[in-house]
């Protein structure tokens, strides 16, 4: 089930009118509604799959109760180990076996040897990568002691299943969802009329902006041989606006969802093509992501302790793992090393924490630096998102190619000026909502109610207008 489908547009009305109005005094019920709803969204997509899910949320639970059960360090360790190897078990066969097997054959046969490895013929489980994720890190903050396992086993399969986060994220915390979960929740019309923002302009960037770009960065990276250098470059650009609209579009509709139902998640994006380097850009992507890696991986690995070497180690080692995590391809590992290469100057000189603020905050415009700052960053991550999109390194570096060509000289083909001019109006938006969590939080608050609500009109009527064939969101994939 998509968030832009029409099964969701019939399907939440009704969890939310159960929610509030059924199950309105007791907790209790509460939670089992959004635990059952939950399966049923994740059914929805593929039933087959749900066993994984709810054999992945049985393992923690049990494991993280025998840990705290444990009468001896190594009994602890054996139930934590068991945990982490089959989670990352369930991972590894599911989404990496086909490419290591793959690999190997390929590597064996350019010394002679020809291989054909049994190879998996099943499609990749939805949000496998996600839930995983918050499986791993209750697990892992229990065994440190962090925190105590939930007995409430309701409980902690909303944690791991609430359907707003299930299949694409934010990755939650036990620490700041469990909490939420075990909580009276009480309706606030102002929360959820915030919500229903949030809905709007997440459904805004995905349809409107990331499925219109998507149609012209598939036409020219499908089909590249048959386009000019310049028309390369505008692809691009269309495809980091594309993943953008479609991954924070999702974001915000997880989060204005989750806050129909008294739940706030995480923040997951915070305008990050404002940014005015490398650094500061990975601080507002894919937040939760950024932060479970600094804090699982980064961090136990000696994070920024012992020097130079030592960060510069991490950090190819933690942008290697994100790049490896979006996908078995090659393509992704060499996203993450560019994009280690990348923020690896203000690493060595230390500068990464220059821009901890929102650029030109208090501001109506950026300086001329800022601006040449934020041009320059964006630059370098389009670049990177070349490899992110290409189904193969040839036809990145073919992509690359075109762009270096000399007919980057020539007019850009085929570019449709109505999306040109729906993408500016968005950056216009987005720029002047950067201070807030999302865009129209505040934007038009000060208006006369009737140019508020024909704004919020208008945002209706162009998702209606672009809506079309339900497109899958990227990150569904990994």
């Amino acid at each position: 089930m998509l968030f832009n489908s029409l099964g969701f547009a019939i399907f939440l009305p009704i969890v939310f009118l159960l929610y509030w109005f059924v199950a309105k005094r007791n907790l209790k019920l509460q939670n089992i509604l959004l635990l059952v709803s939950s399966y049923y969204f994740y059914a929805c997509w593929d039933y087959r799959f749900l066993f994984l899910l709810v054999f992945s949320t049985l393992l923690d639970y049990y494991t993280g109760l025998k840990m705290q059960d444990a009468k001896s360090e190594p009994l602890k360790k054996f139930w934590f180990w068991l945990s982490i190897s089959v989670n990352l078990g369930f991972l590894g066969v599911f989404k990496y076996y086909n490419f290591f097997a793959e690999s190997l054959a390929a590597s064996l046969s350019t010394i002679g040897f020809e291989a054909n490895f049994w190879t998996l013929k099943v499609i990749l489980p939805v949000g496998i990568s996600f839930y995983t994720f918050h499986g791993l890190s209750y697990v892992i903050d229990i065994y440190k002691g962090r925190i105590k396992p939930e007995r409430n086993f309701i409980d902690y399969s909303v944690f791991v299943s609430f359907f707003p986060l299930l299949v694409a994220g934010p990755i939650e915390r036990a620490t700041h969802l469990l909490p939420q979960i075990q909580q009276k929740r009480v309706f606030i019309k102002a929360n959820a009329i915030d919500g229903l923002r949030q809905i709007l302009w997440g459904l805004f960037k995905k349809i409107v902006i990331a499925d219109n770009c998507a149609e012209y960065a598939n036409m020219v990276f499908n089909n590249s041989g048959e386009y000019s250098g310049s028309t390369h470059i505008v692809a691009a650009i269309f495809f980091a606006f594309q993943i953008y609209g479609d991954f924070s579009g999702y974001s915000d509709i997880a989060l204005g969802t989750a806050r129909l139902f008294g739940i706030d998640l995480l923040r997951n994006f915070a305008y990050p093509y404002f940014s005015r380097d490398i650094a500061e850009f990975w601080r507002r992507w894919h937040i939760s992501l950024s932060t479970w890696f600094r804090d699982y991986l980064y961090i136990p690995l000696g994070g920024s302790k012992g020097g130079n070497w030592m960060r510069v180690r991490n950090t190819f080692i933690i942008f290697l793992v994100s790049g490896f995590w979006h996908g078995a391809n090659w393509t992704f590992i060499a996203w993450g090393f560019l994009n280690a290469l990348f923020i690896m100057p203000s690493i060595v000189f230390g500068t990464n924490r220059n821009n901890l603020e929102t650029v030109a905050q208090g501001k109506t415009f950026a300086s001329i630096r800022e601006i040449g700052n934020i041009l320059l960053t964006f630059a370098m991550s389009t670049f990177a998102w070349i490899f992110f999109r290409s189904k193969d390194m040839a036809s990145a570096f073919h992509f690359i190619g075109e762009i270096f060509s000399t007919s980057v000289f020539s007019k850009p083909q085929n570019i449709r000026n109505e999306i040109v001019w729906l993408m500016v109006g968005f950056v216009i938006i987005e720029w002047l909502g950067r201070e807030q969590k999302y865009a129209l939080e505040r934007f038009g608050m000060n208006w006369p109610r009737p140019f508020r609500w024909a704004f919020y009109y208008l945002i209706l009527f162009l998702v209606f207008e672009y809506t079309g064939v339900d497109q899958q969101f990227i990150y569904f994939q990994f």
